[in-house]
């Protein structure tokens, strides 16, 4: 008796081969059988990279320390004009406590704002730059700055780095 066995289609055959080396040698190349290639910037780009001008890289002329305080979210505010009310609504007979109800809500309101803005208060440092272009950059970051003033620093993302003492970064 013969055995009839359906023929695999070639490209069925052809993408399991090629399955099977990509597996080989993403193998090979994770435990180093493959070597890296690796490339290195000749003398002449790195020279030509240390002598291009820093569009953002300048000295510092000011840096001061400040208080930043938030934007309330309305939740003190809330909360002081409900308590406000309660404390106004026990002064009063009829229209005075009516009046004395919507007084203690609006000062309640003004009071727990300024509450909530001050709980939330934070320091942040203001460092003025006199770029290399001899434009004026002022930054703001929340923490104390590395350097001080005459010190050459670079702009990134909004925040000053101080450089090397060869310029680099």
């Amino acid at each position: 008796m013969q055995l009839h066995l359906p023929k695999t289609h070639p490209l069925i055959v052809g993408a399991a081969l090629s399955v099977i080396v990509c597996s080989l040698v993403a193998t090979a190349a994770l435990t180093g059988l493959i070597p890296s290639a690796a490339s290195h910037k000749g003398d002449a780009e790195a020279a030509r990279a240390a002598a291009a001008p820093c569009g953002n890289c300048g000295t510092v002329i000011s840096v001061r320390e400040v208080q930043v305080t938030p934007q309330g979210s309305g939740v003190g505010a809330v909360a002081g004009g409900v308590t406000g009310a309660v404390v106004g609504s026990q002064f009063g007979r009829g229209d005075g406590r009516t009046a004395m109800t919507i007084l203690g809500a609006a000062g309640g309101a003004l009071a727990g704002n300024s509450i909530e803005k001050n709980m939330h208060k934070s320091t942040a440092w203001r460092i003025t730059v006199r770029m290399d272009d001899e434009s004026h950059r002022t930054v703001s970051q929340p923490e104390s700055p590395a350097f001080g003033v005459g010190d050459k620093v670079r702009i990134v993302d909004g925040r000053a780095l101080a450089l090397a003492a060869d310029g680099k970064r």
